[in-house]
């Protein structure tokens, strides 16, 4: 390979780094436990949509618990619902934004699934247990992450230019404020009741 060519090869592959980054920081959640299970995703980009994947995302019920408790989805992506317990489940949401939806109960082994149309962020419960919750949050893109228990997070491979970032809790009010990403930047929010 000659110099130029190389030169070239090497100038286009740092372009196309330079237009992407990741927005990364931390979620501090007041008057909680810790700072665990906020999603932090990049809200709706005026003139842009997303299809949604192809994959079904995958939600466990495993000793009467939602596993992953809180789960960000792209909007349009169908959630496959499994009963690894040895008694029977069911999956309900009482919210409007997802219509409501009612999959009935099924036994250990089975699954059903749920296609979410529209941004939303869904409280799923079971009416066979009534302890259980867990919540799906359909995202307008797919620029999200989860907060780990330090309220760290990192959403990779963010074009460059100017967002709304936005914070969901289960317990805690929701938060909002404008980033720009050139190559990677810092974002901080501080959420409470």
């Amino acid at each position: 390979m000659s110099n130029s060519i190389l030169l070239t090869t090497l100038s286009l592959g740092a372009a196309l780094c330079a237009q992407a980054g990741d927005i990364h920081g931390k979620v501090t959640c007041k008057g909680v436990r810790d700072s665990a299970n906020a999603v932090v995703y990049v809200a709706a980009i005026p003139g842009k949509t997303f299809a949604a994947p192809a994959a079904h995302a995958k939600m466990d019920q495993k000793n009467l618990v939602f596993i992953p408790h809180v789960m960000p989805v792209l909007v349009g992506t169908t959630v496959d619902y499994l009963n690894s317990d040895a008694v029977l489940h069911n999956v309900f949401s009482p919210d409007a934004c997802c219509d409501k939806f009612n999959l009935g109960t099924w036994p250990q082994g089975q699954s059903k699934s749920f296609t979410f149309k529209k941004e939303c962020a869904a409280t799923l419960l079971c009416k066979v247990h009534p302890e259980m919750e867990g919540f799906v949050v359909a995202c307008p893109t797919p620029y999200y992450a989860v907060t780990k228990a330090d309220g760290s997070f990192t959403i990779a491979n963010v074009p460059d230019g100017a967002y709304t970032v936005k914070v969901w809790h289960p317990k805690l009010k929701a938060a909002s404020k404008p980033v720009t990403v050139a190559g990677g930047t810092q974002a901080a929010f501080e959420i409470a009741k």
